[in-house]
């Protein structure tokens, strides 16, 4: 019976054993856990504030577009007759692209005017 008595008080140790060591490696993982997801969040803020200030730098670059587009058209308004040749070839690409824009947009009224007639026969 000493024998028996022996095991039962052997494996109860065990079995103590195993318990805290399973205790220890759940902590650790819960620890680990714990840790990944405060990086994760880290991460998610430093990747919003990023593309916050992407958004921003690019609202200023269209500001500066829009601010070059009147500096422009002030230039060429008030240069008319005489533009400097530095610059000749810029504005008569300009008014080469305005020269379409009121071509396309006399076809596109000329299409839709057809359209109706259509529809009214």
């Amino acid at each position: 019976m000493a024998f028996l008595e022996d095991l039962t008080k052997k494996a109860k140790d065990i079995a103590g054993a195993t318990a805290e060591k399973a205790k220890d490696i759940a902590g650790t993982t819960a620890e680990k856990a714990k840790d990944l997801a405060g990086a994760a969040a880290e991460k998610a803020r430093s990747a919003s504030d990023t593309a916050k200030t992407k958004l921003a730098i690019a609202a200023e670059q269209r500001e500066i577009e829009k601010n070059y587009k009147a500096i422009g058209e002030w230039f060429v308004a008030e240069f008319k007759g005489e533009i400097p040749n530095a610059v000749k070839d810029v504005v008569a690409a300009v008014n080469a692209s305005k020269a379409k824009i009121a071509e396309l947009s006399a076809k596109a009224e000329e299409t839709v005017e057809e359209k109706v007639e259509e529809i009214k026969e």
